[in-house]
């Protein structure tokens, strides 16, 4: 079965990869271990952002770089396509000042345009019969409508992959021929091999 796999970076590391020792991913091989053998994995692509440095995280932007670069030497099925942040400042209600309102300026930092990208991603392959079937890796009940228009007019089979521990949101699951899940064990048997072969792509040594 011809599969297209599409890859929420940061609802996959947010939800699944954040406080483990696994960020250093093999995409290909992790998802061919969670789905079954009769889907022909022909690309996943993968929707992030490019991060920027902290005052106590300044080479955050390179180990992003570093890892996004090998997943592309290493599994040739990995697309990257990317959105932005968007940093304001908006007013928020300061916790614990008992009856007292009190509002705080704060700088909020918000991801956008990955969502999107996935979705019209999702509904462009399937009107162009670029796939039998779509998996989309995510709990983001935004992605919901482009699965359900994907359904009723293309007909194609829609396989959802949670990451993390949490119940999978049903505005998807109401619209998936099957559900999968990414557990630690299949994290842990799927990194990526440090070097990259053929190059001088190493693993982040704080990683």
């Amino acid at each position: 079965m011809r599969t297209y796999i599409y890859v929420d970076g940061f609802n996959l590391y947010y939800r699944a990869l954040k406080r483990t020792p696994f960020k250093w991913l093999n995409l290909s091989g992790l998802f061919r271990t969670v789905l079954q053998s009769h889907h022909d994995i022909l690309k996943i692509k993968f929707f992030t952002a490019r991060v920027s440095e902290r005052p106590n995280d300044l080479s955050k932007p390179q180990r992003q770089d570093t890892y996004l670069h090998a997943l592309q030497h290493y599994c040739p099925e990995v697309e990257v396509y990317f959105g932005h942040f968007l940093t304001h400042k908006v007013q928020a209600l300061l916790a614990d000042t008992g009856n007292r309102r009190r509002l705080v300026n704060v700088v909020r930092t918000e991801e956008k345009g990955s969502d999107v990208n996935l979705a019209v991603h999702l509904l462009n392959d399937a009107w162009l019969n670029a796939y039998d079937c779509a998996v989309v890796v995510t709990n983001d009940s935004d992605i919901a409508e482009a699965i359900r228009l994907v359904k009723k007019h293309k007909r194609k089979w829609i396989g959802l992959i949670t990451p993390g521990t949490s119940h999978t949101s049903q505005e998807l699951r109401v619209h998936a021929d099957f559900l999968r899940r990414i557990r630690k064990g299949a994290l842990q048997r799927n990194q990526l091999p440090s070097p990259i072969p053929g190059t001088k792509i190493t693993k982040p040594t704080n990683w």
